[in-house]
């Protein structure tokens, strides 16, 4: 039997990305929490129970908890307040869990839990078919997957904001700037500037990123490619993506507990 409701949990680096699904797997309710390091079992607790009640969803309601974590130093104070404040242990997405791929990596230990769950949603919503996946998150990640569900592998790059800090950290002059699309390459102001290079630069990025891997990993026959993460949104009319999935990696969390349960 499917469980009623599940909180599943994305530990991300810079923020923790969260969602509740139905027993039809039908995600209905979504919030975000800028990463800290320092919280405590009973912080995560209490914010967890207050986002949901906020929101008009009963804690008590929820019967499975499962996460992934990029912040190894996060993971056991969320397991302790999953046992406290909800009073069962999460599923936790590692290394020895089905998943349902074949892992092609040298050491599939190297793997970021969060890429292997994109990678799930992935086959899951596209079986049959050749993926890529990017994702925009701290990091921006490229993970190829074969329509047998092999796991191939793929790129990390520095993401979005990852660029903005590092021209405002190093330079004496350029300003923190929003992420966003200009519309035009050539900007008339140096924040227009800033941001028409961390778009189209990025842009630019994801297209040989992307046409390359379609040509080493499937023989130049066109995969489907998806965008996921917090910036994905960003490049929804790129003319780069079949299918911008702002919840894929909360969606493979999901398949990835029921594959677990049978």
């Amino acid at each position: 039997m499917k469980p009623a409701f599940t909180l599943c949990i994305d530990i991300g680096n810079s923020q923790i990305y969260s969602g509740v699904f139905d027993a039809e797997g039908n995600i209905g309710l979504r919030f975000r929490k800028v990463m800290s390091k320092d919280m405590s079992a009973d912080e995560y607790g209490i914010f967890f129970k207050s986002v949901l009640r906020e929101n008009g969803f009963d804690p008590e309601k929820i019967t499975h908890i499962v996460l992934c974590s990029v912040v190894p130093e996060a993971v056991y104070s969320i397991y302790r307040a999953c046992q406290k404040y909800f009073v069962m242990d999460p599923f936790i997405l590692k290394a020895g869990v089905k998943t349902g791929l074949q892992i092609s990596y040298r050491n599939p230990l190297e793997v970021g839990s969060d890429r292997i769950a994109d990678a799930i949603a992935a086959i899951h919503r596209y079986p049959n078919r050749d993926c890529i996946i990017v994702d925009f998150g701290t990091a921006t990640t490229f993970e190829a997957v074969t329509a047998d569900r092999r796991y191939l592998g793929g790129a990390i790059a520095p993401g979005l904001k990852i660029g903005m800090q590092a021209l405002e950290q190093r330079t004496a002059r350029l300003p923190s700037v929003e992420i966003t699309s200009t519309g035009v390459v050539c900007g008339r102001s140096t924040t227009e500037s800033i941001q028409a290079g961390l778009y189209y630069g990025h842009l630019g990025m994801i297209r040989e990123i992307v046409g390359r891997m379609t040509e080493e990993c499937f023989s130049s026959k066109r995969p489907v490619v998806l965008a996921t993460g917090g910036f994905s949104q960003l490049f929804l009319d790129a003319g780069v993506f079949d299918a911008v999935l702002p919840d894929l990696v909360l969606e493979g969390l999901y398949h990835a507990l029921l594959l677990n349960l049978e």
